[in-house]
């Protein structure tokens, strides 16, 4: 149960950091494009990549350090850098052919999926 309560206490702050990087971003810069959204996933991605680099190898990381910053705060601030380093541990696992089809799939599967879900719900 304590696990839980470090990733819904590193959900929140990852969360939040979304809303005030990505509002901030987008008020900053206002232009028709999700800038602010754009630059979280790519922040969230370089941050993903860091941790497991920094702290990758640390005997605590699976149990107590990746639950808080990675499905936590990192989780919070953006999916998007899992899914990024889910398809980089399948080309690290020489399984490029999966890494591809993760990419393409989740990609073209995701864009269909928001769109099916907004005409339904708008028609």
């Amino acid at each position: 149960m304590n696990q839980i309560l470090w990733i819904a206490l590193g959900g929140a702050i990852g969360a939040v950091l979304r809303y005030l990087l990505g509002s901030g971003i987008n008020a900053l810069l206002p232009i028709d494009f999700p800038l602010g959204t754009l630059l979280v996933n790519v922040l969230g991605c370089f941050a993903i990549g860091a941790v497991f680099a920094a702290l990758g190898s640390n005997q605590n990381f699976e149990t107590m350090l990746r639950p808080f910053f990675v499905i936590g705060i990192l989780g919070g601030f953006t999916t998007f850098s899992s899914y990024s380093m889910e398809a980089i541990t399948l080309i690290q696992n020489k399984e490029a052919m999966k890494a591809f089809g993760y990419f393409f799939l989740s990609n073209a599967l995701g864009f269909a999926a928001a769109w099916f879900g907004f005409k339904l719900f708008t028609a």
